[in-house]
């Protein structure tokens, strides 16, 4: 995994590379959220790809609980990736919801995020 930060209107950015899933579990975002925050980014960027596919089934309660720890510590993030593939109500609300708040977004593409986490 490589963090790559890139600096936006005075702001750090924190992008997490990687082909493997980076959350697991609420430890691995603490971990995460902790080592971006150590390199002055408490913004991330992260790909669909990156979390459990758990997080995506809400009867796991995952999403709500990493969630949880980014809303506890005041770090935004934006979750990249297609997510019409997702046939769940339940889910579609919880983004449509998420997307209303400045914490959390789920969008399209990285100039989407970088906008959202700038706005």
């Amino acid at each position: 995994m490589e963090i790559r930060i890139t600096k936006h209107d005075g702001v750090n950015i924190a992008e997490i590379i990687s082909k493997n899933i980076v959350i697991n579990e609420v430890q691995d975002a603490l971990d995460l959220m902790a080592n971006c925050n150590y390199q002055d980014a408490e913004r991330i960027i992260l790909s669909e790809n990156q979390l459990n596919p758990d997080f995506f089934d809400l009867k796991t309660r995952s999403a709500g609980e990493v969630l949880q720890k980014f809303s506890n510590y005041r770090n935004r993030l934006a979750i990249i990736g297609d997510f019409s593939k997702y046939e769940s109500k339940s889910l579609k609300d919880f983004i449509f919801e998420s997307n209303k708040g400045k914490l959390v977004c789920f969008v399209g593409t990285v100039e989407e995020a970088i906008s959202k986490l700038l706005a």
